[in-house]
């Protein structure tokens, strides 16, 4: 029998047991007595919120409706924040409420101001994955979670009055993404000095849009914007609901991870909101499902014809088990061939039938396999969480290990860009960058499948204190530092087309299990003609480690990587974190950076050197790294080194610290601009004058060993 008349007869048996009335059936939202809405609004307050005390679960979600003047209308607001409620979610558990806008113009007496926003006590938090950062006008943002904690997040925008303003790219407007579930924080902001501008920042939610770009300017009429808040449950407040099968929500912290009771209706799970039904109320969960189609308790007479069809109603729904199963497997496949194309699949085929070479290098899997391999994306599988997505661990059929990530959405727009990455990325093969094995595109967001590497990161290494299997010494540090600028310098140098990483820090490179070094996490990273910039529309990195040249002119070039690799040397030399609240009052506004460049011109290295460094057999290699640092450091991009004449000073230390029983060998750099120094070891003799290294063997076998 064909699926066709399968499902013509499916369609003839319910239309025959389904009373009409049912179809017209509406499920209750809200307990008996209560309202929906306030009077004269349309904004459905479902349970476990409520309109007064007796109708929400507990008095941190009751809902009151207050009336404008001289109107019979009336808006809800949440009483316990006093905020307007536009939308409740009840499937991605979150609430859309109205927030003011705070706002700062050039020319008052300071052009720094700050807001800030604190949900604590309270079982609401600002959803990561709802909400962005904005800066309306021209000037920076900061987002902190309070004053003595890191940068969670960096919006900057530049001047331009002529320009016609068509979307938020970075002219006149910024935005950028917040790194986790927030419950407090503070938003710092400053504005350029142009024409009398005003400037907003602000978080809100991500589908919001102004009504008209051309106010961002001068925008004094912006006075509030939706922001979506996520709203937690105890395992106590949902006990005594009957019927209801309780799941953890995981919200991911700065500090951690919470989970979040959520109600499902245990008949149907997860197509419990897709139904219609609201599974926090006591009696909604018992509907029986007969062949896709809900019957409420009160319309027994269906039950009733259903029963006495006797043997026929028992191969139905046997015809309509299997239809539904063939229906369901063929939108299965309809559901992935339209991911597959949105993701650029089609396009990723084009590159690889072009490219016989890719073929053997580039792996597309399967949504079947890489579920299986990560038992369902089970969040006890979570390696991490970051800006670009969630990497779990997985295990292939052959038995490899892996990291999964699974990306956030890809901009249709850059769909080209994102696939000629990928197949890049996975022609890569250097020993000190992390391996891309291939991706799967058929899901709602790319998976994108790495070698799996187990000993974390160096951010961990450095700032967690001293591992006991491996106490971070200093030739350790050496031989860490000559890996990730061999992988630099590779990227930039050796590969057909450079890459730039755009995100160099100590928390992207990752350790093995010899801990050798990894660079990793190439989401934000750029494939660039020879001898070009990419200029950018919002400038990406990490607060602490960008460049201050590609801050101020979206510029991106590879002495921005050379820069933020100047910090990463900093940070291996002086255990401190790029932003920090350990630094001394004088000090404490400063990044590690700017500390770092000011303890070299003061000669004083020593006072913020590691101490586990000062006073050993070494001092005159720590100091050269220290020097090579602060020349990478440097404020103009031009009179930084490139990464290939910092592999070869790194590789001539390496070796040097390897046959030399003295630092004898070693002559400290200690030159001033203009003069030139001179290393000497068994292997190589290179020297430095001015701002350029020159080597006195072919750098090219030196990048190309691995």
């Amino acid at each position: 029998m064909s699926d066709l008349r399968l499902y013509s007869l499916l369609l003839l048996f319910v239309s025959i047991i389904v009373p009409s009335a049912a179809a017209e059936a509406r499920f209750p939202m809200v307990k008996p007595g209560c309202r929906e809405t306030c009077p004269g609004n349309n904004v459905l307050i479902p349970y476990p919120f409520g309109i007064g005390r007796d109708c929400a679960i507990n008095e941190t979600y009751v809902v009151t409706c207050n009336h404008s003047s001289n109107t019979t209308s009336s808006k809800p607001y949440l009483s316990k924040l006093n905020l307007e409620v536009l939308n409740v979610s009840l499937s991605s558990q979150t609430i859309t409420v109205r927030t003011p806008v705070p706002q700062t113009c050039a020319g008052q007496a300071n052009n720094t101001r700050w807001n800030s926003s604190d949900l604590s006590g309270s079982p609401f938090f600002y959803s990561k994955d709802d909400n962005k950062l904005m800066l309306f006008g021209c000037g920076n943002a900061l987002l902190n979670q309070d004053h003595d904690h890191q940068v969670l997040s960096e919006c900057t925008s530049t001047c331009n009055i002529s320009r016609s303003i068509t979307g938020c790219y970075g002219i006149n407007c910024c935005t950028t993404s917040i790194p986790f579930y927030i419950n407090k924080y503070i938003l710092n902001y400053a504005i350029t000095e142009f024409n009398n501008s005003c400037a907003s920042a602000f978080l809100a939610d991500q589908r919001w849009t102004p009504k008209r770009f051309s106010d961002l300017f001068i925008q004094r009429s912006l006075e509030s914007v939706p922001v979506v808040l996520s709203w937690t449950l105890q395992r106590s407040d949902i006990r005594a609901i009957p019927g209801c099968s309780q799941s953890n929500r995981p919200l991911e912290l700065e500090s951690g991870k919470i989970y979040s009771q959520q109600c499902e209706c245990e008949t149907y799970g997860t197509d419990t909101f897709a139904i219609g039904i609201n599974p926090y109320l006591d009696d909604e969960c018992y509907y029986e499902d007969f062949a896709g189609f809900v019957e409420g308790k009160k319309n027994k007479t269906a039950a009733i014809v259903g029963s006495s069809a006797g043997v026929g109603v028992v191969f139905l729904m046997i015809a309509a088990y299997a239809s539904y199963k063939i229906v369901k497997k063929r939108r299965n496949k309809k559901r992935q061939e339209k991911f597959f194309k949105r993701n650029g699949g089609l396009l990723l085929q084009q590159q690889l039938s072009a490219d016989e070479g890719a073929v053997e290098k580039t792996m597309l899997f399967s949504a079947k396999e890489l579920n299986k391999a990560s038992d369902g994306f089970n969040k006890n599988r979570i390696l991490g969480q970051g800006g670009q997505g969630t990497v779990y661990k997985g295990m292939l059929t052959d038995g490899r290990i892996v990291a999964i990530k699974k990306s956030k959405k890809v901009d249709e727009n850059q769909l080209e860009q994102f696939i000629n990455e990928v197949v890049i990325l996975s022609q890569i093969n250097h020993r000190n960058v992390v391996k891309l094995l291939g991706c799967c595109l058929e899901t709602e967001v790319p998976l994108l499948v790495y070698e799996f590497i187990p000993n974390g990161t160096l951010f961990t290494l450095i700032h967690t204190g001293n591992n006991e299997e491996l106490p971070l010494t200093w030739n350790l540090r050496l031989r860490i530092a000559t890996e990730v600028a061999g992988a630099l310098a590779y990227l930039h140098s050796a590969v057909s087309i450079p890459i730039f990483h755009r995100d160099i820090k100590s928390s992207n490179i990752l350790l093995d299990e010899k801990y050798v070094a990894k660079v990793s996490d190439f989401g934000t990273s750029r494939s660039v003609a020879i001898d070009k910039t990419h200029l950018t529309t919002v400038v990406k990195g990490t607060f602490g480690y960008l460049d201050p040249e590609y801050f101020q002119s979206s510029q991106f070039t590879e002495k921005s990587d050379v820069y933020s690799f100047g910090v990463v040397l900093a940070e291996l030399l002086t255990r401190q974190k790029p932003i920090s609240s350990a630094a001394t009052d004088e000090t404490c506004n400063l990044s590690l950076a700017t500390r770092f460049l000011i303890s070299m011109e003061e000669d004083s290295l020593e006072n913020i050197l590691d101490p586990q460094l000062v006073n050993e057999e070494n001092e005159q290699e720590v100091t050269a790294v220290a020097k090579l640092a602060q020349r990478c450091l440097n404020l103009n991009g031009k009179k930084r080194p490139t990464m290939k004449e910092v592999v070869i000073g790194l590789e001539s230390l390496k070796l040097s610290s390897v046959h030399s029983t003295t630092p004898g060998n070693f002559q400290s750099p200690s030159c001033t601009e203009g003069e030139s120094f001179v290393f000497f070891n068994n292997n190589y003799t290179w020297t430095t004058e001015g701002d350029s290294f020159r080597s006195a063997s072919d750098v090219h076998p030196l990048l190309n060993k691995h």
